[in-house]
């Protein structure tokens, strides 16, 4: 099978165009969208000027996610990178830019070449680094958000996608991770080395490790897989050389303990987390009956992807099959987490746009919005629902992919 089996049918170049603009946006879509999206832009500046995002009324911060990040980075410009994984250091210096005591730990468990990002974050006064990060990590998201939908409406539902506002309200990094889920989507088919250093750099988010080299060696994508391991290995050695071998080895020694703290004791409390495994585990399940859902889960997805991914299906439904069971195979997946989902709504909305919506589809796409809010309001561990409903619609729209089809026509698939 050829490295792109797609491009050889059709210049590369139209694989980039957008589709043809056979049909608008609909306007209950646009709607919501552009009406989500203006909460999110007038909430965080409200919020910082009134005291209820990064700083208290009290002058105090407030205990988010983003504060192991800067003071990750913080240590690793103080000469000592190793000691960002001791979670009793790295508290410490929480506790010393927070100005106040909080419960648990903000611990950092990224790899070492993560705090390349923390190192220059930590720069900066905490705010700037906050809000900065924040803004900064949220462009290349809404470019591949445009690039996929196809035209300007990708920008309004990146703005107004839902889990958004989680990320944002913690200083997350969901919108690198789905930036560059989006972009090694969108370039494998015509720029596979492109792809490849997207899916390289992705290695900060190991639990993504599984399904992408699966289905890049299924499919004979050796440029793309070649690609992905080269910049893989550049980005381990530059850390390497820049943080030195004690980085590594600490991560290694506290990986285990986090995956104990969290997977098996549940110290961010299984509310908080949106895969099966974490479900089983919120209604009372035994660690080991999460596993076995868990695993059959992610078997059953790494088939269907394979025979998927193998069919004459369309590229589109390929990579939102994709960009969900990402979603599904992880035990490890917070809220923030879920916008890698946005991915799969773009390539879906991608193709309601040129074929036309079908009429279960944006009431669908209301209940992914309304489960995710509904999260955020009642704290309720909806995400597994979310993803299953977007898994259910590409799905839906792939038909009988398991069943030989005769190949589309060049013309259609340079629209797909």
């Amino acid at each position: 099978m050829a490295d792109n089996p797609v491009a050889a049918a059709i210049p590369s170049q139209r694989l980039l165009q957008r589709p043809l603009q056979r049909s608008g946006v609909p306007a209950s879509l646009f709607a919501v969208c552009f009406a989500l999206a203006c909460i999110n832009a007038a909430f965080f500046p409200a919020g910082l000027s009134s005291g209820i995002w990064i700083w208290g009324a009290d002058g105090l911060g407030i205990p988010t996610d983003f504060v192991n990040v800067w003071a990750a980075g913080k240590l690793a410009l103080q000469g000592h990178p190793a000691l960002a994984w001791d979670w009793d250091v790295q508290r410490q210096v929480e506790l010393d830019l927070l100005r106040q005591d909080f419960p648990g730990y903000f611990a950092w468990h990224y790899p070492p070449p993560f705090l390349f990002v923390a190192a220059f974050l930590a720069q900066f006064p905490y705010t700037i680094a906050f809000a900065g990060w924040a803004s900064a990590s949220f462009v290349p998201f809404a470019l591949a958000m445009r690039a996929i939908v196809g035209r300007g409406f990708g920008l309004v539902l990146a703005a107004g996608f839902p889990a958004l506002f989680s990320n944002t309200l913690v200083g997350q990094n969901g919108c690198l991770t789905a930036a560059l889920v989006g972009g090694t989507l969108y370039w494998l088919p015509v720029r596979p080395v492109l792809a490849g250093i997207c899916l390289g750099l992705l290695t900060y988010k190991p639990q993504y490790g599984l399904l992408f080299p699966i289905l890049l060696i299924a499919t004979q994508r050796w440029t793309a897989f070649a690609a992905a391991s080269v910049t893989a290995i550049v980005l381990a050695l530059g850390s390497w050389m820049a943080f030195g071998l004690e980085s590594w080895q600490a991560f290694l020694h506290w990986l285990p303990m986090f995956s104990q703290a969290f997977l098996t004791e549940g110290k961010a409390t299984w509310w908080k987390l949106q895969s099966l495994f974490s479900l089983v585990r919120y209604f009372g399940g035994s660690e080991a009956l999460g596993w076995t859902f868990q695993w059959v889960l992610t078997a059953a997805v790494a088939v269907v992807l394979v025979t998927l991914w193998r069919s004459p299906v369309r590229y589109s439904l390929k990579a939102a099959a994709l960009a969900v069971g990402l979603l599904l195979t992880t035990p490890y997946l917070f809220m923030y987490d879920m916008m890698v989902q946005a991915i799969a709504v773009a390539w879906l909305v991608r193709i309601g746009l040129h074929d036309g919506f079908r009429r279960y589809e944006l009431p669908a796409f209301g209940c992914v919005a309304a489960l995710q809010i509904s999260f955020m309001l009642t704290g309720i561990p909806l995400g597994l629902a979310a993803n299953l409903v977007v898994g259910g619609l590409v799905l839906a729209r792939a038909g009988s992919w398991w069943r030989r089809q005769p190949v589309r026509t060049a013309a259609a698939l340079a629209t797909a």
